[in-house]
């Protein structure tokens, strides 16, 4: 069988549970990553089964499903918010009062860069203002600074690929973790920032991540608790929903976690405000980006 990078794979050992794209070939070894799933693997090359084009559609169209399903979701749950904030603002006002949202601003740096696409689509497809960067994770804690000096988010995203490995050692030793340690730090060099969770919010991990670590790093939004895998799209709900939530609202943990596909056991957090500001009056030419 004759495999080449890019190509979708699944692995036997695993009943072939999930998708995955080859990023590396080294002799008899095989890099991966997840189509759907922020994990990096590897496995050896008689494990691998390439993915027919009909599996590969089906597969995908099943993904498609999952994400549609938890998007639709999501929006359900903005319209009730923002009708909630819209009834707080206009109270004792003219029914017919206009107003303007200064919705967060989204740092977002990932490892993958398929995955930054799919989830900058997102972003963009929710309204909420979003920088995106490709960045290998090792990278991350040299560059952060000055991205976040160049951006002033009010939003960071820190994810991209990461995995435990169990040949490494036990789950409480960072040696086990492929890139733990790199979110860790990057939610470090942030805090040196602002301490204050409420005025810069911060999302890190990916698959597997050590969650721990991470939250006490100073993320208030982190993967993975249970050591599951997360899906790529799972950190763009948890940024959007702060960024669609007024500054004056605080984030109810069992809504914000219920929006993302892979739900308490990959993700949790701690309590935290909403970034959004509203403003009036909406004047004629002013820039409706951040208004729905």
């Amino acid at each position: 069988m004759k495999l080449n990078k890019g190509d979708l794979v699944t692995r036997l050992s695993y009943n072939r549970d999930l998708l995955f794209r080859i990023s590396e070939i080294r002799s008899t070894v095989v890099e991966l990553v997840g189509e759907d799933m922020r994990l990096l693997a590897d496995a050896p090359i008689e494990d691998l089964v390439l993915v027919s084009e009909e599996e590969r559609t089906k597969m995908l169209q099943k993904a498609k499903e999952v994400e549609e399903s938890s998007y639709h979701l999501f929006r359900q749950d903005a319209k009730l918010l923002k009708q909630r904030g819209e009834y707080e603002v206009t109270s004792g006002y003219a029914s017919d009062i206009n107003f303007f949202e200064l919705r967060g601003r989204v740092l977002h740096i990932d490892g993958d860069s398929l995955y930054l696409k799919k989830c900058t689509a997102l972003y963009e497809k929710l309204g909420v203002p979003v920088y995106g960067v490709h960045l290998h994770e090792k990278e991350m804690p040299e560059q952060i600074g000055s991205l976040i000096e160049i951006v002033q988010p009010d939003i960071i995203v820190v994810t991209g690929h990461d995995a435990y490995l169990k040949s490494r050692g036990n789950k409480d030793d960072m040696r086990s973790y492929r890139h733990t340690k790199y979110f860790a730090e990057c939610v470090r060099i942030a805090r040196s920032y602002t301490w204050h969770r409420d005025d810069l919010v911060i999302f890190a991990g990916a698959c597997q991540s050590h969650f721990e670590t991470l939250i006490k790093a100073g993320a208030n939004f982190a993967s993975s608790p249970e050591r599951v895998n997360i899906h790529a799209l799972d950190p763009v709900y948890i940024a959007s929903r702060i960024s669609l939530t007024s500054f004056m609202d605080r984030i109810h943990l069992t809504e914000i976690l219920r929006n993302t596909i892979t739900g308490e056991r990959g993700l949790g957090g701690i309590e935290t405000k909403g970034v959004m500001r509203r403003g009036m009056p909406l004047k004629e030419g002013y820039n409706r980006i951040y208004r729905e």
